[in-house]
């Protein structure tokens, strides 16, 4: 295991947190698409670009990518992975987990890629709100991630002890 994708059902299951550890654990490179995705200002980057900047790193010998936005660039970072792993823990972890990180993120001002800021208006208001846009994903990834991702090597952890149990397996 040497190139892994974390993928997750929704915001917050743990793929940024899961995935730095995994890379420093394997000793690869840890990249976060949400930095490549979004410029200054929250400016989307454009899917050729944004293909241009990973495949030198996907061809890499080891990385752990967290997110695939799979809508923007296909399964480009998917089918570069000899592991996909598969956040999907429960509602009720999650959505805490969720809630907490935005709280730190809003009334700490803190700088998330390329000097952007969450709000609360964003997080929870309007057609890009973080949360309805997690409420609503999770049953659809739900549903369509097993066959989507069939044939792929697929590990699914559905409790945070699962994903406890799952690192102390890796070496």
């Amino acid at each position: 295991m040497r190139r892994v994708a974390i993928i997750a059902s929704a915001s917050g299951n743990g793929k940024t947190t899961l995935g730095r550890a995994l890379a420093k654990r394997i000793g690869v490179r840890f990249i976060e698409l949400d930095a490549l995705v979004h410029g200054p200002s929250w400016t989307e980057t454009p899917d050729n670009e944004l293909r241009a900047r990973l495949e030198p790193i996907l061809a890499e010998d080891g990385w752990v990518v967290d997110g695939s936005y799979t809508s923007k660039i296909g399964r480009l970072v998917l089918d570069a992975a000899d592991t996909i792993v598969w956040l999907d823990l429960p509602t009720r972890v999650w959505l805490w987990r969720l809630l907490g990180r935005t709280h730190r993120r809003v009334s700490g001002r803190e700088q998330l890629w390329n000097d952007n800021k969450e709000t609360w208006s964003t997080a929870l208001w309007g057609r890009e709100s973080l949360f309805s846009y997690a409420l609503t994903q999770q049953p659809r990834r739900r549903r369509e991630y097993p066959v989507r991702y069939a044939g792929y090597p697929l590990v699914r952890l559905r409790s945070p002890r699962e994903v406890e149990r799952w690192m102390a397996e890796v070496h």
